[in-house]
């Protein structure tokens, strides 16, 4: 069943975990600004959005948000297979294995020399 708290603060439990489920915390936020340095103030950071009808805050906000998946007006849940999936911070394990990082994560570099006389 998801849920949604309102009455939250940063500093709360509930704010400063990673949950794996449906479960959201609405946290009021002065302006952007504040609104992106609460979004940044975490040890995670998979996945990060924002709906705005400005593209210059979108694109703040995509350039600026800590996290390894960036959303605009879509939900933060759901990856495309074709591209690097992983967060940042603590929110990521090993290196992201998809996308164009695949052939580099799965090869082997050798450098081999041979002379002929």
């Amino acid at each position: 069943m998801p849920a949604l708290f309102t009455d939250v603060d940063a500093g709360m439990r509930i704010t400063r975990e990673e949950i794996f489920g449906p479960v959201a915390c609405l946290i009021h936020a002065r302006d952007f600004d504040d609104a992106l340095e609460k979004a940044n103030d975490t040890d995670f950071g998979l996945s990060a959005g924002i709906c705005t009808g400005s593209l210059k805050l979108a694109s703040r906000f995509k350039r600026e948000a800590q996290a390894g998946m960036v959303m605009v007006n879509a939900p933060t849940a759901g990856v495309d297979y074709h591209v690097p999936f992983g967060g940042r911070k603590a929110s990521s394990y090993g290196p992201r294995e998809q996308g164009s990082y695949a052939a580099e994560f799965f090869t082997t570099v050798k450098t081999s020399y041979t002379y002929v006389g």
